[in-house]
């Protein structure tokens, strides 16, 4: 198949552009050229945040395309208004952040969302598609993590036991949360292009299993190679922090945990990463090899104080 990618070149589209290309899919990648791009497919460098670079892509027709760089219903929209609608499927990466607070866990595809989350933009995307008829999946991680992760997650945990600093953890942290490898993300994503029931479809795609905060810190000592009972935990207190210092804590402050049975039943899908892999493979294979590091702990004085 013709596919456009937009984006491509960081996090989820590396290893899912690696995977398209292996299966004999014909690609066209669109980024801001920071990154290079395999030698096989076509690069359309440009932002697609303004219309000239865009008008690279007028009368252009795909079979698939991939958004996993869109923010909002306006960013996908401008795409499809000059290409057209694909005539197969548009693969969406949405997020499980668009879900309202809930007391009933995990959360499945039906929860409801929150029109006024920071990712709103990706359910009115969602919406949208369905709205205008367009075949779409799209695909609602939790925290995705792995090599090539920019987001400070996982590394924020490896940067504290690392340098023998404390982890602040609010209260007792039994807080559940849930990781996901983000070379399974794509292994869905690509999956998805193949199953025809996976047409106007949201798939909640992370890890199989939740964590607790304070599971995790043991986890990602682990993944160090450092003994988990040799980390110092200190508790902070939730309630009462300002936006700024709430921000300090790299992870939502209550829990966030989703149901993955949809995507495992219908695209016969399994993560092949569980927690403790996942955050070895991120270690070894990310953060080790970026040589060392000076990290900036100042934000966890506001946590847990001096």
């Amino acid at each position: 198949m013709q596919i456009l990618v937009m984006g491509g070149t960081r996090f989820v589209g590396k290893p899912l552009v690696e995977q398209l290309l292996a299966a004999g899919h014909s690609l066209s990648l669109f980024t801001r050229g920071k990154n290079p791009v395999p030698a096989a497919v076509e690069h359309l460098v440009g932002d697609r945040s303004n219309a000239d670079s865009l008008a690279q892509l007028q009368g252009r027709s795909f079979d698939v395309i991939v958004d996993s760089s869109g923010r909002n219903c306006d960013d996908s929209r401008a795409v499809i208004e000059r290409t057209g609608a694909p005539s197969h499927r548009f693969v969406y990466v949405s997020s499980a952040g668009v879900y309202a607070d809930s007391d009933l866990w995990p959360l499945d595809e039906t929860s409801p969302t929150d029109p006024a989350s920071r990712h709103a933009g990706k359910a009115e995307t969602e919406t949208w598609l369905r709205q205008q008829g367009i075949p779409f999946t799209s695909f609602r991680p939790t925290y995705i993590v792995g090599p090539g992760n920019y987001n400070p997650v996982e590394s924020w945990f490896f940067d504290r036991i690392v340098h023998g600093r404390p982890l602040p953890l609010p209260g007792d942290g039994s807080t559940i949360t849930q990781l996901g490898h983000v070379g399974d993300l794509a292994t869905a994503m690509a999956r998805s292009i193949e199953v025809d029931a996976a047409a106007n479809r949201i798939y909640n795609c992370t890890g199989s299993q939740g964590v607790t905060f304070k599971g995790l810190v043991h986890a990602a000592a682990r993944a160090c190679g450092k003994d988990p009972a040799a980390v110092e935990i200190r508790s902070f207190d939730p309630a009462g922090l300002d936006p700024k210092a709430r921000k300090a804590f790299p992870l939502r402050l209550a829990h966030f945990l989703t149901d993955t049975h949809r995507v495992r039943r219908e695209l016969a899908w399994e993560p092949a990463f569980d927690l403790e892999a996942t955050l070895i493979d991120s270690y070894q294979h990310d953060y080790v090899l970026r040589g060392p590091t000076s990290p900036d702990f100042s934000g966890d004085a506001a946590l847990i104080g001096p």
